[in-house]
């Protein structure tokens, strides 16, 4: 089968439901970029994720991590959910509220090879060292917001994105220029305050994100991050929520990604008292694993020493 020109590739994609795919040359990261990557590394912004600093070499230049590329296909899979966690109980990003992308995304990419007619090709969602936000911008699919999101005209930013790397040439789009203008609403919005404005450039740095603080980080939380937490349990979403250009999502049709009746019904007394039996019936194939059960229970009891918040129905027993 002859491989499918950079049109039938987007025509396909958009059939197997990706929200947008874009094709880009396949050569070394901007001099900018690849400079601001390994200053930020050096500073030890990324805290204790130590993969980010493996393989440096290949995540600023495709080429070699497959030897033979030529191009990058970058696709975007929607994640916004369909229903949400209840305001009233303890919370968890949106992205985790579903079924595990990794599998998710890479099946359909797998999909996607197949109907192209690709021959060798690499499949990636998150799972090697390949700057996937970077390549979704050069390949024009959106822009790298203020809060370090890709931001999709028209669409926000809750999407999965991952990449096709292939031998072959194609024809390329051309990166998107910053519609972020004079906003700074995630900045301010932080937290945390992970994202901040040093000599007018926006930085980020991950020690500080509550995303990585109740995710990635495996030690004690402190007081001042429980307080930041706030409700949430599982990561953090405001730098996403008050972004305008949220107000044209629209919720994902993908129902591997929507939550369970189970979850949605979990109250705070559930998520207190959460069993570890519980606990895998409740996220099996889901993402949250990746926190674990300490960990999760770690950050349920940090935000219950924290927040103060009951359940209505308790505060009603409680009354009578």
């Amino acid at each position: 089968m002859i491989l499918k020109s950079s049109n039938d590739i987007k025509a396909e994609a958009r059939a197997l439901g990706f929200y947008a795919c874009g094709i880009a040359m396949a050569d070394a990261v901007d001099l900018s970029t690849a400079t601001a990557y390994r200053e930020w590394l050096s500073a030890g912004c990324h805290g204790e994720m130590s993969y980010l600093h493996n393989h440096t070499d290949k995540r600023l230049d495709p080429r070699l991590l497959m030897p033979g590329v030529k191009s990058i296909v970058s696709v975007a899979l929607s994640y916004a959910p369909t229903r949400v966690l209840p305001s009233d109980t303890y919370q968890i990003s949106a992205y985790a509220l579903g079924q595990d992308y990794h599998t998710v995304l890479k099946e359909r990419l797998h999909q996607l090879a197949a109907r192209i007619g690709a021959g060798e090709y690499r499949a990636f969602c998150d799972t090697a060292p390949v700057l996937e936000r970077y390549w979704a911008w050069r390949a024009g699919i959106g822009w790298i917001g203020r809060n370090h999101q890709l931001i999709i005209p028209g669409a926000g930013s809750m999407f999965f994105l991952g990449e096709l790397f292939l031998p072959e040439e194609l024809e390329y789009d051309c990166a998107l220029p910053s519609r972020c203008g004079t906003c700074y609403q995630c900045v301010r919005a932080c937290p945390s305050g992970a994202l901040s404005s040093i000599e007018g450039t926006i930085t980020f740095d991950a020690r500080r994100c509550l995303s990585y603080q109740t995710i990635e980080y495996h030690g004690a939380l402190s007081a001042e991050t429980a307080k930041e937490m706030g409700n949430r349990i599982y990561g953090c979403d405001t730098c996403q929520q008050v972004c305008p250009h949220m107000r044209h999502c629209t919720p994902s049709g993908e129902r591997a990604f929507q939550p369970t009746d189970a979850l949605l019904s979990m109250t705070i007394s559930d998520w207190r008292s959460l069993t570890h039996e519980k606990y895998l019936t409740l996220f099996r194939g889901s993402a949250v694993k990746r926190a674990k059960y300490e960990g999760l229970m770690r950050n349920i009891q940090a935000v219950s020493a924290s927040s103060g918040m009951t359940d209505a129905k308790s505060e009603v027993t409680a009354s009578e």
